[in-house]
């Protein structure tokens, strides 16, 4: 039901909902820029975690360029990104478990990376099974 106004009138409501997550909120605007063709796009939230991933990213070319000005994070999509998208929930995996997130979330073998929280910092899966490391799923490039 409306509150109204001294004229009887229905005031309507507007509630402004927050996210909670600003890492899958990015990835998603960034996909919905690919798919409009954008090759570029602003983002009003960011965060030190959010910048370590696309820092990765950006190493592996699924970014081609991020800068902070002010409050806004401008990102320039590289070339080579097709999908990305957080993981949601964020599951831990054990050393010898990272490869059955890699299996059900990357489209093949050695296309992609899944980006997965240690406790030695963010890395992609690649680098965890090297250091035999397991940790927090946390999102996926190809």
């Amino acid at each position: 039901m409306f509150p109204r106004d001294c004229g009887g009138n229905r005031i309507q409501k507007i509630q402004l909902t927050m996210s909670q997550d600003i890492v899958a909120d990015t990835l998603n605007q960034i996909m919905n820029a690919k798919r409009a063709g954008k090759t570029t796009l602003q983002v009003k939230r960011h965060s030190k975690f959010l910048l370590a991933v696309l820092a990765i990213g950006k190493l592996r070319g699924y970014i081609k360029s991020y800068k902070v000005e002010g409050r806004n994070l401008d990102i320039e999509l590289g070339n080579l990104l097709n999908a990305c998208r957080a993981i949601k929930p964020r599951y831990v995996a054990r050393a010898d478990e990272i490869m059955k997130y890699v299996r059900r979330y990357l489209p093949a073998r050695n296309m992609g990376i899944v980006i997965v929280s240690t406790s030695k910092g963010l890395m992609t899966h690649y680098t965890t099974l090297e250091n035999n490391l397991g940790g927090g799923i946390i999102a996926y490039f190809y």
